[in-house]
Parts: C-alpha cells; structure tokens; sequence
C-alpha cells in the first residue's frame, strides 16, 4: 500500500531534506523513526527538497508499506519517537501511483524579516535594519508574475532541465513585526525563493528600481540578482495535491 505522510520540522538543526552522506537531514531522522516502529526498512520521497537551515509547516512525503490498521496509533507514536523539531500531523493511504513530488501541483513559500533585533525571533527571521519601501517592492513582485525563465535566481551549476516556473502569487505584507513574503509556484529551482528575496530588498532599499526586474530575469545570470538572504527566515507553508489524490484514500 502507498501512504501519504504530512510533517512539520524546524530546519536549523538539519542539512536540508535529502539525505547525504556525511550530514544529518530531515529525510534521514523519518526514515529511522518510520523502519524502527513499523520494524522493517521504510524509505519515503518527499513532496520536494529544502536547504540547510529551512523550515517546512506543512511538507508530505510519501512511503510503501503493508496495510496499517490505526494510522492514528502510528502518528501518535511517530510523535513521541521523533524530535521536538519534527512533527507529524497526518498519515493518508492513496492510490499506488500517487506520487508526493511529481503529483504536487503548487508549493507557497513564506520569507519572515524583522526590522528590529528580536531575541525570540532570532531563529526564525532576517533580520534587516535599513529601511525599506515595501510599495517598491510589492510593484518588483509583480514583475515577476510576467516571467517563466527564472535561470537568473537559481543556483549555480544545477542539474534541472527547465528553469521554467509558473509563479501564480508573489507579495509582501506586514504581520505585526514581522515582514512576510509569500511566494507561490508550481515549482521552484534551487535557492530561487532566497535569490528573490535578495533582489527584491535591493529594490526596497534603493539599490535598484522594480522595473530592473525585467533586465535581471532577461539576463538568466545569477550575478545580476540580489544576494541569498539567510535560510532561517524561509519556510515551506503548503503543498498543494488534486482533490482526488485524498479522495481515493482507503483508512
């Protein structure tokens, strides 16, 4: 049977999502906690890798395995087993060929910044003292919803095969002391929510105009684009599945 598993982590103590060799990863502490309670080797793929240091609210993975009658008891004890910094929220049985990565139709991004140091959130946001006209930058987002190619935010030396991304959303709003960027796509490269991130604080702070958008997306150079913000201020909120892929669950 395939499931479905929705998680939450905090990122800081972890080096991304996907396993690697010589680091301690998301992927990794899930994989253990899943094989040692259901005692057998369980290896799960997730809706989509995040870098060191970056949060998930809401991510799903998805994992093979023999019917299981209480997937509550399994959540409940995932709970337990697991570290403070990873939680379970959901465990759903679909159809075989579902797929947690290639089945996700969007993904949101949040980007938190603060104005003024903040011990309590130290962890969690940006921390930017100049000060920044958010109305620039909003008219710089915008922008962005015009392009596809989006080569000149991606990291350098990446494997994909398309820099193609339909970015359906892409604003800034303030939330009480925090400045919140919220970012929407069908996909994202590599390092690319950061890269805009960057870019459109140049623009906030005066550095560049919301129309130099157009030439830096134009170039496909990541030596034109702002510098990546922090990975502690950006967060994974929601993945997004066709209705159906829930629907056709059994238990």
């Amino acid at each position: 049977m395939r499931y479905f598993i929705q998680f939450s982590y905090f990122g800081k103590a972890y080096h991304g999502w996907q396993n690697q060799p010589n680091a301690i990863t998301v992927q990794e502490v899930l994989e253990k906690a899943l094989s040692t309670l259901l005692r057998e080797k369980v290896e799960v793929v997730g809706a989509g890798r995040t870098d060191a240091g970056v949060h998930a609210r809401q991510m799903f993975a998805h994992f093979d395995f023999k019917p299981i009658s209480d997937t509550d008891d399994l959540i409940y004890r995932l709970n337990a087993f697991l570290p403070d910094d990873i939680a379970v929220q959901g465990i759903h049985q679909v159809a075989i060929e579902a797929h947690a990565r290639f089945d996700a139709v969007q993904r949101t991004y949040e980007y938190w910044l603060v104005k003024e140091k903040d011990p309590f959130l130290f962890d969690h946001a940006h921390f930017v003292k100049h000060s920044l006209d958010i109305d620039a930058m909003n008219k710089a987002a915008k922008i962005l919803l015009e392009y596809t190619d989006f080569e000149c935010f991606s990291k350098s030396n990446t494997d994909v095969k398309t820099f193609n991304c339909d970015v359906r959303e892409a604003h800034w709003k303030i939330d009480c002391d925090k400045w919140v960027f919220t970012i929407t796509a069908d996909r994202f490269l590599r390092n690319m929510v950061r890269a805009v991130v960057g870019t459109l604080l140049d623009v906030g702070m005066g550095k560049m105009s919301p129309e130099d958008i157009h030439q830096i997306v134009a170039s496909k150079d990541r030596g034109e684009a702002g510098v990546s913000v922090p990975a502690k201020g950006l967060y994974l909120t929601k993945v997004s599945y066709p209705k159906e892929i829930f629907d056709e669950q059994k238990g």
